[in-house]
């Protein structure tokens, strides 16, 4: 079944809630003003329902189909936050908020669920439950997590769970997804190298730690190149160095380096950091100087259900007659914590030919909004029945 006619005629309303949200974006769990949007809507479209404040503003609806007898519920997320990204669309609906903007596409994932749900609420034409979960802080504050920590999987019996994300590059409505291992995990770094500064012009009686640092960031690259296996990705990028020194002729004391790491293992993700901290602080030593590692475990890899995958794929092969299978993404994606807590996929939807995400210039592409609407609905009554 391709594209659901009556989503296609819900396309210009889902729009403009799509561009109402992207006019007013919030940052982390500051989605208030989101969640109530939501919710009212949720409410209006008469969800059995609707529950606010999980996760601190995470909003869930419940929509029971036209016979409860399986017992089932089917949880589908979509992401409501935005990034602190000044916008350089000149679009319409560009941010009002000063500093912030929808550059990664949460508003089309909301909008979109935000349709699926109406139409399932007004066809119910499927056995069990529905909850559609709305979540916010995806962008750096784990609110999947504190969703999951907040009850989410017992309170509404969820045994499945999918998410969806707009990828540009995809063509609009077209659909990639791979099973296991798909985003990574992101955890970050901040190393410290204490020396001893002094006059540029008589570094011999310096520990100079801009040198370490320097030497620092080459040694990392060995932990992909010569620590881990070839076969298995791994990333390690320094990505600031910085002293408090501006002049021209003076050797810092000290320097500050931040970075990444990104794995798709657990066991390379703990080796990758065990030899970020022997090499940062061995390489220091050697040259006369001191590291302190503070490590900052990120999200973990996100890992798709074999199974879940491929329900998710015939969705897609439904609405878009193909689903194609992704490359991994060395990305994250805190949606990793709901598929540690229940089994699950996660599937990329095509936003066209468009600015990346994360960038000023990105925005959703609103023709997008009938397939992904689609695919949630496909989604749906294919996993609980059709009643």
């Amino acid at each position: 079944m391709p594209v659901r006619n009556r989503l296609s005629e819900l396309q210009p309303e889902i729009a403009a809630w799509r561009r109402a949200l992207h006019e007013q974006p919030e940052l982390l769990f500051d989605t208030r003003r989101t969640a109530a949007f939501v919710a009212e809507r949720l409410r209006a479209f008469g969800c059995d329902e609707v529950a606010e404040g999980i996760g601190r503003t995470g909003v869930v609806g419940l929509i029971r189909g036209r016979s409860d007898s399986r017992g089932r519920v089917i949880g589908l997320r979509a992401d409501m936050d935005a990034l602190p990204i000044a916008e350089a669309t000149g679009k319409p609906w560009a941010s009002k908020v000063p500093g912030a903007m929808h550059a990664c596409g949460h508003d089309g994932h909301t909008a979109m669920l935000l349709g699926a749900a109406k139409y399932l609420a007004e066809t119910r034409a499927f056995d069990g439950t529905v909850a559609v979960i709305f979540q916010p802080a995806e962008e750096g504050g784990g609110g999947g997590r504190e969703m999951v920590a907040d009850g989410l999987m017992e309170r509404f019996g969820i045994a499945e769970v999918y998410g969806m994300h707009n990828m540009p590059g995809l063509p609009v409505g077209s659909f990639a997804i791979r099973p296991g291992p798909f985003f990574a995990a992101t955890d970050q770094f901040v190393i410290s190298v204490t020396g001893r500064g002094g006059h540029a012009a008589k570094p011999h009686e310096t520990v100079d730690p801009v040198v370490i640092a320097a030497q620092i960031v080459t040694a990392l690259q060995t932990i992909a190149s010569r620590s881990v296996d070839p076969v298995r990705e791994v990333v390690v990028s320094v990505t600031s160095i910085e002293s408090a020194s501006k002049a021209f002729n003076v050797i810092p004391p000290s320097v500050e380096m931040k970075g990444t790491v990104r794995s798709l293992d657990e066991g390379v993700r703990a080796l990758a950091g065990a030899r970020l901290h022997a090499i940062a602080q061995g390489t220091a030593e050697a040259l006369g100087g001191r590291a302190e590692v503070h490590w900052m475990p990120g999200y973990p890899v996100m890992v798709n259900d074999a199974a879940a995958t491929e329900h998710a794929a015939e969705a897609a092969r439904r609405v878009a007659g193909a689903c194609a299978e992704t490359p991994v993404i060395m990305g994250g994606e805190d949606f990793a914590y709901m598929l540690e807590a229940r089994p699950g996929a996660y599937i990329l939807v095509g936003n066209g030919d468009t600015a990346p995400i994360h960038h000023p210039e990105y925005d959703f592409d609103d023709d997008a909004i009938p397939a992904g609407a689609s695919w949630w609905v496909e989604l749906a009554e294919g996993r609980l029945g059709a009643a």
